[in-house]
């Protein structure tokens, strides 16, 4: 069996206009992530260990929305959540609702290697961590510079439209009220003229020699998002899943990805409809979840990769070892 990987860091309403220092850094990134996965994988390190040494390094990079780079709630602070599952196993651990822990991809596998549970959230699940000395940090550690400014800026926006607050949701369309200008807001609710939208979560895929496939997913959330929120990356099935013919890993709208299940659906389609990854994935992407909502990355106990979205771009990479190697932005 030949190992592949493939990695993403949001996927969203990123603009070809982007600034060339923010490409390149973001590219530098990815591959410099994908490039640590490629070297565990050839050293026959296991699936479950490369993605969660893989999803780790992407929180520890401020520059994605997870561990260190984490957005803000609209109290100003941080709740992270993660998921990992074995794909021939369907063992799985997750968690939310964590305000201290480093990378909260590491804990989501103790969940599902020391305890009888799949799912630990808020102070249940600080607590286990510091039973298990998982490394924590204060909240200075998280509260970066570029989070504070994306929190400032869509709380600035609300502010000034003309419509009342209970017409405006963190919207999964366009708002209806009028907004002072139009162009200032993407499809997906946040600020255009900013920082782009991205879909919040970072994640890994993996098989390994052994043809397991594994999958990771890490996120801070949404920016803005009301304290308590979970999003789709806990949710074994939606943001994250595996199993004995794939691994996936989802990002975007979370509450759209909740509603298509769509890792889930993915591995069925494969299952009682006898279709590649390839298919599985077009049909979940293409006809599943609302357009402009959701990006995927997967990979199949055969070697297949598949990366997609039907938003204007996904922050991904990819490599197999028959020498296949990606790193991308934009289609």
């Amino acid at each position: 069996m030949k190992w592949a990987i493939a990695l993403h860091g949001g996927a969203g309403d990123i603009s070809k206009d982007m600034p060339l220092q923010k490409k390149e850094e973001v590219e530098t990134a990815l591959s410099q992530c994908l490039q640590l996965g490629i070297s565990a994988l050839r050293d026959s390190c296991s699936a479950m260990d490369v993605a969660e040494l893989v999803v780790r390094a992407l929180e520890d990079n401020p520059l994605f929305n997870a561990g260190r780079g984490s957005v803000l709630t609209t109290e100003g602070t941080i709740e992270m959540e993660a998921s990992i599952m074995d794909g021939p196993s369907r063992k799985c651990g997750a968690v939310s609702g964590l305000t201290s822990v480093i990378n909260p991809i590491s804990l989501a596998r103790l969940v599902m290697e020391k305890t009888p549970h799949v799912y630990l959230a808020f102070a249940g699940a600080e607590m286990f961590a510091r039973q298990q000395g998982v490394a924590t940090a204060e909240p200075k550690y998280f509260l970066t510079e570029k989070s504070t400014k994306q929190l400032h800026a869509v709380q600035q926006l609300l502010a000034r439209q003309t419509c009342s607050s209970e017409d405006i949701t963190y919207k999964e369309a366009q708002p209806t009220c009028k907004l002072e200008s139009s162009a200032d807001v993407s499809l997906n609710g946040t600020l255009s003229g900013s920082q782009p939208f991205i879909g919040e979560t970072v994640g890994c895929v993996v098989i390994d020699k052994l043809g397991h496939c594994v999958a990771a997913t890490s996120t801070g959330g949404r920016t803005n998002k009301m304290v308590g929120r979970i999003g789709d990356t806990p949710l074994v099935g939606a943001g994250n899943y595996a199993n004995h013919l794939c691994a996936v890993s989802a990002t975007g709208i979370g509450e759209y990805i909740i509603r298509g299940m769509v890792g889930h659906n993915v591995a069925a389609i494969m299952e009682y409809k006898g279709a590649s990854l390839a298919e599985a994935v077009t049909e979940v992407i293409d006809k599943q979840v609302e357009q402009g909502t959701t990006g995927l990355v997967a990979v199949s106990s055969s070697g297949e990769l598949a990366m997609a979205f039907n938003t204007t771009g996904m922050y991904r990479a990819a490599a197999d070892e028959s020498g296949y190697y990606e790193v991308g932005i934009w289609n």
